[in-house]
């Protein structure tokens, strides 16, 4: 599996891990998205994920986008057994972004 910059994934613990730089914007999150998607086609079952942005530089970010996201993870993972997220933030800006997911996605895995 190639993994996409600043990805790593331990397959025996189920866990993808995302280190992102620079600017976090729409292209890099859906890059990831559908990495993640195909990722998770491959193995048959969701994974849990750990996000560290403390080397993003700045968020290119807006609601419609982060709404858009947390609909998606609501519908494509209904049914399946819970996944948890985790944020480590450095930036207001950055825990902003990773609240709005959170509260979003609120118990949406829970069957």
């Amino acid at each position: 599996m190639k993994l996409p910059p600043g990805v790593t994934f331990h397959e025996a613990h189920g866990l993808f891990i995302w280190r992102p730089r620079g600017v976090l914007n729409e292209a890099t999150i859906n890059k990831i998205i559908a990495f993640v998607g195909e990722q998770e086609a491959t193995f048959g079952k969701p994974f849990n994920r750990f996000t560290d942005m403390s080397a993003v530089d700045s968020v290119d970010l807006n609601f419609k986008f982060i709404f858009h996201v947390a609909l998606y993870r609501r519908l494509s993972y209904a049914g399946c057994p819970k996944v948890k997220s985790a944020f480590y933030v450095y930036t207001p800006a950055a825990a902003h972004y990773a609240k709005l997911q959170a509260i979003l996605t609120d118990r949406s895995l829970q069957t």
